[in-house]
């Protein structure tokens, strides 16, 4: 590899309206850019890191800027796996090399990953957890959408009323729960009994991080999706009887490169795989989107929570997302 230039910025989205899950409120969301240059091309990612661990805009700038002379030095995505921690400066920095790699083959990122063809994909739109009425309300102004997931907070009454409120108003759709941690083994039976009645799809980290070996012997009519649960490769293995939904998240897993390789072992262990993401523009979507390919279920609608996007953006058309290789992914040529 050439020498590169790095280039990283911590930025700021500002979120349309606040969204709340269980035991966070977010009104705003700070992710990183990192930028490689090859003095001719150009190759870029995002990431948000991942809140629960505390990787922050700044950690994650910390993280970059220790490594930025083995990085500038002309590091592959091979020895970047090895170099840097799984997180979200991994994330960004990887997926810059993606694109980078891109434009110095003239073949875009979906063709060195191996994809043989794109196509649109049913993502799902997420509701924030709020009175139900109001959930309701939400749901039907989701017109076009044909998958919602829907947040809970641990208040078993109030999520069940939540969830029985939204099937009303849809009952069309396909619907998935995020429960983010919210609840316990005892709680767990009377709440997938409910979500049962309301045809719920998916039950996504129902219990706490730390509490995976809870779920043995439980039979769900319900999958039942790891995402807290699941950072890297190293934790797939052991969410076999446990989990039957992988949820892979490029900020956690530490990049595109990393995220295809647990969606092949999920593959092999005969879990299903969900991409998902943390708030993040276009440019965050966009490698996510190429997983998303190979994957059952997509939460990629992260973008439509901000007040303002990046140009280009993914399109959103009938409940389904596109990203265009204008987004990223085909690197771009430097010019004077």
């Amino acid at each position: 590899m050439p020498r590169l230039k790095l280039d990283v910025r911590a930025e700021r989205l500002r979120l349309a309206f606040p969204f709340r899950i269980s035991g966070y409120v977010f009104e705003s969301a700070q992710v990183i850019v990192a930028t490689l240059h090859d003095g001719d091309r150009t190759g870029r990612g995002e990431a948000a890191g991942v809140y629960y661990t505390g990787d922050d805009a700044p950690f994650m700038v910390e993280t970059i800027e220790t490594h930025r002379d083995a990085i500038e030095a002309g590091i592959d995505r091979a020895a970047l796996q090895t170099l840097m921690p799984a997180g979200g400066a991994r994330n960004a920095v990887d997926c810059a090399l993606w694109e980078l790699e891109a434009a110095q083959s003239g073949r875009p990122a979906w063709r060195l990953a191996g994809i043989p063809e794109r196509r649109p994909l049913v993502t799902t739109f997420t509701l924030g957890a709020d009175a139900p009425a109001t959930m309701a309300e939400g749901a039907r102004a989701y017109a076009s959408a044909q998958a919602i997931k829907v947040k809970l907070t641990g208040e078993l009454d109030l999520d069940l009323a939540r969830v029985r409120a939204i099937r009303a108003a849809r009952p069309d759709v396909w619907l998935g729960v995020d429960a983010n941690q919210g609840f316990t083994r005892d709680t767990l039976e009377p709440l997938v009994t409910g979500l049962v009645d309301s045809k719920v799809a998916l039950l996504e980290q129902p219990l706490a991080r730390g509490r995976e070996a809870d779920l043995e012997g439980f039979d769900s009519p319900i999958p039942i999706a790891a995402d807290e649960s699941v950072l890297t490769l190293h934790d797939v293995d052991r969410l076999v009887g446990r989990f039957q939904v992988v949820n892979i998240k490029l900020d956690k897993c530490g990049g595109l490169t990393e995220g295809l390789a647990m969606a092949a072992r999920a593959r092999e262990l005969g879990l299903g795989v969900m991409v998902g993401n943390m708030i993040g523009t276009s440019l965050a979507m966009a490698p996510a989107f190429l997983l998303g390919q190979q994957c059952d279920v997509v939460d990629l609608d992260g973008p439509t929570f901000l007040q303002r996007d990046r140009e280009p953006s993914v399109r959103y058309q009938d409940g389904t997302i596109w990203c265009d290789e204008a987004v990223w992914g085909a690197g771009a040529k430097l010019t004077a």
